[in-house]
């Protein structure tokens, strides 16, 4: 299944419409003067910024966007009328690229409107020609061509903590236990097949969090689509790194390999902020777990907690350390910020 979150599109701006040919006529008058009038300018294209949309889908099945053609001018000095403007909508993070990869626009901002196409000139009218030596002048100009790219649309999520971690960690669990997202939840691999966003709202606090697919070893060599989901995080404010309680692999080692990618793909992304999360709590209490399995899960826990004395540790299924993980969040989102301010 290919996420789209990126796709090639046409966009067309209107032509100027033309100009016109023509010459008064009346009772009195029936060789009157030139009276053609101008055409109506092309529509041109903006992008807008959405809050309200979230992937790139759409535009998979609609690849060319055309604005409105001026209409041509008429006759008794009557201009056509002005092409209607595109607006295109796009969700946040949208970055809008050549076909050669450099980047024009990068909407981050709600409303945030950009012109990328602009509409071409109308033609002039033969009023506009008539002169001393040429009083009835059967000249006028065509409109002007619209402005005509092919263009890459990009999209990298904007939210305030990236969630990270290998797959079955626990990450759309959380994020339910978390926000309002309603996420794919079941327990195998690679439940998350695209990202997720979701807004937790506590009282006054309110932030927003990105869930991607469980990266695997090798997903900065763009294994299991890695550089199509790491993107999504590049520019979160901090990253939570999840880690789950598994039989197969410690939480050191889960630690190591998403560190290891995360670097490899990006080495700044090292130089966010992380909040290291550890899930599925609940089964130190699992009594339905053999004695010998429960203990290591306990020696792996007080080993974590010395390499990494903020970790917190909860249950996203029993919602238990919940609310501790929302305070740690906060405090992390706010260090984040300070550290954004100093450097202005």
């Amino acid at each position: 299944m290919r996420f789209i979150d990126e796709v090639k599109i046409q966009i067309k701006a209107g032509d100027g419409g033309n100009g016109c040919i023509s010459f008064f006529r009346g009772p009195h008058l029936p060789k009157g003067g030139p009276d053609g009038g101008d055409g109506g300018r092309g529509g041109s294209i903006y992008f807008v910024g959405s809050s309200h949309l979230h992937s790139l889908l759409d535009f998979k099945y609609q690849p060319l966007f055309r604005a409105e053609r001026g209409h041509d001018g008429k006759g008794r000095q009557c201009n056509g009328r002005s092409g209607k403007d595109l607006y295109i909508h796009v969700p946040l993070g949208t970055q809008i690229k050549n076909l050669n990869g450099e980047l024009l626009i990068d909407i981050t901002e709600v409303d945030q409107e950009v012109l990328l196409a602009k509409g071409g000139r109308g033609g002039r009218g033969n009023i506009n020609f008539k002169s001393s030596t040429q009083q009835a002048p059967r000249t006028a100009t065509p409109g002007e061509a619209g402005e005509e790219f092919d263009i890459r649309l990009e999209l990298k999520c904007l939210s305030d903590v990236g969630l990270v971690g290998l797959p079955n960690a626990g990450k759309s669990s959380l994020l339910k236990a978390l926000s309002s997202a309603q996420p794919k939840v079941a327990a195998y691999p690679f439940t998350t097949l695209r990202p997720n966003l979701g807004v937790v709202e506590l009282g006054h606090r309110r932030f927003m969090m990105a869930d991607i697919p469980g990266l695997i070893e090798g997903a900065s060599q763009n294994l299991g689509l890695g550089h199509q989901f790491l993107r999504h995080i590049a520019r979160s404010r901090i990253l939570l790194i999840l880690l789950s309680f598994d039989e197969d692999i410690s939480l050191q080692k889960q630690l190591k390999i998403l560190n290891k990618e995360l670097e490899a793909y990006d080495a700044s992304l090292l130089e966010k902020q992380q909040l290291i999360v550890v899930n599925k709590l609940d089964v130190l209490s699992d009594w339905g777990i053999e004695t010998k399995i429960r203990a290591k899960f306990e020696r792996q826990k007080k080993r974590i907690q010395t390499q990494c004395p903020k970790s917190i540790f909860v249950s996203a299924l029993h919602q238990i350390g919940i609310q501790s993980l929302v305070d740690g969040i906060e405090e992390e989102l706010s260090i984040s910020k300070a550290l954004v301010l100093s450097c202005a």
